[in-house]
């Protein structure tokens, strides 16, 4: 995998070789290595956690600025839901829909239209025969490179449409071709504003299309302050906004799951607890649920690294907006009422990317795992993270894999040294 099409980085000069993004990495795709942290591009699956958890800041998120947009003719704006929760005593989402146009932006499209569009399409889907139950979101970039990579029987579990912001960015294309003859498709760009890292990884390198449409991604935390003075100058914002309740939902937990009208549904948040969930659906403890819905962050979206409000105010703040809005504004149209039409799902299916495997040759990988074994056993199981692997067994691998020495361990190097300590003494004692 090219690690250029990451959006997590790393800052060297930052780094001190504390261990607790290397602990807390979901796919342990962290090693400290030459005194600072190492991020293997294969495993890393853009979650954000460790941008989140570096005490020195080590870690932080690349995405692309809207000054490198300039040579477009037309550039539109794609605010996820998120981005509303973000500001203080607002009461209309018409003064954010006019603030990004006075930000630079020559239209606005927002990405909680085409979630309404995505809601609707995945109660048809949900009706189909032969659906693999329960269906699990993709909404979250995270969750479908968690899965590919670390749980393939769930691989076929996976909502086969589009990502909300892919549809949006068609749609705004369609639209602004249709209104504007004069332009061009290479005219057009589409910018998403993003609350996480995940969805600039996305953008860079997406794994359900061939391309997406989306052109390029900003944070929230870039645009929001650029957005604070430009709002404050408006007085009667353009009546624009198109958002319904089902739409803004989709910025918190439980919002895209409770838009299909189904009680057979779980929502969780947090990387560590999605996992926890996962490995339940793969031991089919909820055969009985129809949809899982599954976010990275802690609250939803409100909680990505690249917002600038406590996700628990920013959805209070949503819940405060909702209040004033429909149901939905956006509809699929009357023929495909019943259907899932094809412009709208995947282009191909996730696949497995076996990561971890030791080795292609089965007998050389079953010589691999008993080599490992014997050298996790010599471990005191502990999980220090001291070594620069975040757990035993994982340095018990990198040892068998990549070569190493098991006396890197601090506890057997402090054996080995207090072994020559006693050794020494008897020698002085003859």
């Amino acid at each position: 995998m090219d690690t250029k099409k990451h959006s997590v980085t790393l800052m060297l000069d930052k780094c001190k070789g504390c261990t607790n993004c290397v602990k807390r990495c979901p796919t342990e795709a962290i090693r400290i290595k030459d005194g600072h942290s190492v991020i293997d591009g294969d495993r890393c699956i853009d979650c954000g956690e460790c941008i989140r958890l570096c005490p020195y800041k080590a870690k932080t998120a690349s995405y692309d600025s809207l000054d490198t947009f300039n040579n477009y003719k037309w550039k539109i704006a794609l605010p996820a839901p998120a981005l509303y929760g973000q500001f203080d005593n607002l009461s209309d989402i018409d003064y954010v829909v006019s603030g990004l146009k006075n930000c630079g932006f020559d239209d606005v499209f927002e990405v909680a239209r085409a979630a309404e569009i995505v809601s609707e399409y995945t109660r048809n889907y949900l009706k189909g025969d032969n659906i693999v139950k329960p269906v699990i979101s993709s909404a979250c970039p995270v969750i479908t490179r968690l899965i590919s990579i670390r749980f393939p029987y769930l691989c076929d579990h996976l909502l086969p449409i589009l990502q909300p912001i892919e549809i949006a960015a068609r749609m705004a294309k369609e639209e602004a071709l249709k209104a504007h003859p004069d332009l061009k498709e290479e005219d057009i760009c589409c910018l998403f504003i993003s609350p996480c890292p995940a969805k600039v990884s996305y953008v860079r390198m997406p794994i359900e299309t061939d391309k997406s449409a989306v052109d390029g991604v900003l944070s929230i935390s870039d645009i929001y302050f650029k957005l604070l003075p430009a709002m404050q100058k408006i007085v009667n914002p353009e009546t624009s906004a198109q958002t319904g309740i089902i739409g803004l939902s989709w910025a918190s937990t439980g919002g895209e799951a409770s838009a299909l009208f189904n009680d057979k549904y779980l929502s969780a948040d947090g990387i560590e607890n999605v996992i926890k969930v996962l490995d339940q659906i793969e031991n089919e403890n909820f055969a009985d649920l129809e949809f899982i819905e599954l976010n990275a962050c802690s609250g939803g979206c409100v909680g990505g690294s690249l917002t600038v409000e406590n996700p628990f105010i920013a959805k209070a703040r949503l819940q405060n907006l909702r209040r004033y809005l429909p149901v939905s504004l956006n509809h699929i149209p009357i023929e495909e009422t019943h259907r899932v039409p094809p412009n709208v799902l995947w282009d191909s299916m996730v696949e497995y990317k076996p990561v971890s495997q030791l080795d292609p040759n089965r007998d050389v990988a079953i010589k691999m795992m008993s080599d490992i074994q014997q050298i996790f056993e010599k471990f005191p199981h502990i999980d220090c993270g001291a070594c620069g692997a975040p757990n035993c067994r994982a340095f018990a691998e990198d040892i068998v894999r990549f070569g190493g020495n098991p006396e890197d361990c601090i506890f057997l190097m402090r054996e080995k040294l207090h072994d020559l300590e006693k050794e020494n003494g008897d020698n002085d004692g003859k």
